[in-house]
């Protein structure tokens, strides 16, 4: 009975962490989103990428379409009360991580939105990586959360999630703590309003960042994603996302 009432309390903390892992619940529009010139210019690699939507459990899935805008191949995300992700596996082992390249377009930022609180945790955009480590070293709540994970999709949760976002007024480069999971952490790349309403582009180095966000190196990167999300806030979000791109550190062969 215990065991059974500590996992309806999780419930609520589960659907941003499923979101992290590697698997879950699709749609049947993935093969049209995986044919979308957005898609097949977004991987890492020269094949068609597998980007796939995910649906989480207990949310109302967020809209995803491909779509131009101002000239450009986007996705273009809507969400109503809702959070879902696009999401792409892959494989890159820590010698070979380098830089991602990301860019987004936000018409307005959520009102009443708030990273660090559970009950507002919403943001217009994200850009989620997750990524491999010791699990052994997971505190018992984040253990427990990984084992609920496990039951709902057949993965364990990442051993780390770390969000690209735009937060309403924190200072660029800050970073937050998911108040559910402390193994998510969210790095502000934009702030406030002063640039809505237009294209913003960003190259991140992925091991620098991880590093500043939880204080030790990287391990594999398995999962990259995009999300959209206004369902603690019940409100109405949208976004546009360009392409994104994972480069290789040619280090490891050096």
């Amino acid at each position: 009975m215990k065991r059974l009432f500590a996992f309806l309390l999780m419930l609520p903390a589960l659907a941003q962490i499923v979101a992290c892992s590697t698997t879950g619940a699709h749609s049947g529009d993935d093969a049209a989103l995986r044919l979308t010139p957005w898609a097949t210019r977004s991987s890492h690699t020269s094949e068609t990428s597998a980007w796939q939507h995910f649906k989480l459990p207990g949310k109302v899935a967020s809209t995803f379409t491909y779509t131009r805008m101002d000239g450009r191949d986007a996705m273009a995300v809507m969400a109503v009360s809702s959070a879902s992700m696009l999401r792409d596996v892959v494989r890159i082992e820590p010698a070979e991580l380098d830089s991602v390249r990301f860019s987004w377009k936000v018409p307005e930022l959520i009102a009443g939105a708030d990273m660090a609180l559970r009950e507002s945790d919403d943001s217009p955009v994200r850009i989620v990586l997750a990524f491999e480590g010791d699990r052994s070293r997971f505190s018992p709540k984040n253990a427990m959360l990984s084992e609920l994970s496990l039951a709902l999709t057949g993965e364990k949760m990442p051993y780390a999630t770390l969000m690209y976002v735009w937060c309403n007024n924190r200072e660029p480069d800050s970073v937050i703590i998911n108040p559910r999971s402390d193994r998510i952490r969210k790095l502000v790349v934009q702030s406030g309003p002063r640039q809505l309403n237009q294209w913003l582009d960003y190259e991140r180095n992925i091991r620098k960042d991880y590093e500043r966000a939880f204080g030790e190196p990287p391990g594999a990167l398995v999962a990259i994603g995009i999300m959209t999300d206004s369902d603690n806030t019940h409100s109405t979000a949208r976004a546009w996302y360009g392409p994104v791109r994972l480069t290789r550190s040619s280090a490891s062969s050096r």
